[in-house]
């Protein structure tokens, strides 16, 4: 694995980890089963490993999906360029992109 790959992983790791470090989105499917569901999907998002080559071509940890309260979940973490006015929260080695990671079900995408 080359070096720019190794980066985003890292980025994209550290996000999925720590889904406040950037920006996190739940669509309404995710929200409608309830905070106490929301909040198990998140806390396996955050401890997630089953990165295969199926679902991890790549090998930059940008995608997964698993079973939860007998749905099919998907989390995406996308890359952004940042709008030049608004203020930095990302990694300080790359203020100007933004990291964005989706939860949803199945049936959203």
């Amino acid at each position: 694995m080359d070096q720019r790959t190794q980066r985003i992983r890292a980025l994209d790791d550290h996000l999925r980890k720590h889904p406040t470090s950037d920006v996190a989105i739940m669509t309404p499917g995710i929200a409608a089963l309830g905070q106490e569901a929301a909040n198990r999907i998140i806390k396996t998002i955050t401890t997630f490993d089953d990165f295969c080559h199926a679902n991890n071509p790549y090998e930059n940890h940008d995608n997964g999906s698993f079973e939860a309260d007998g749905r099919t979940v998907f989390f995406k973490i996308d890359h952004y360029e940042r709008p030049p006015d608004s203020p930095s929260v990302g990694p300080v080695d790359q203020p100007d992109r933004v990291r964005v990671i989706t939860v949803m079900l199945a049936e959203e995408n």
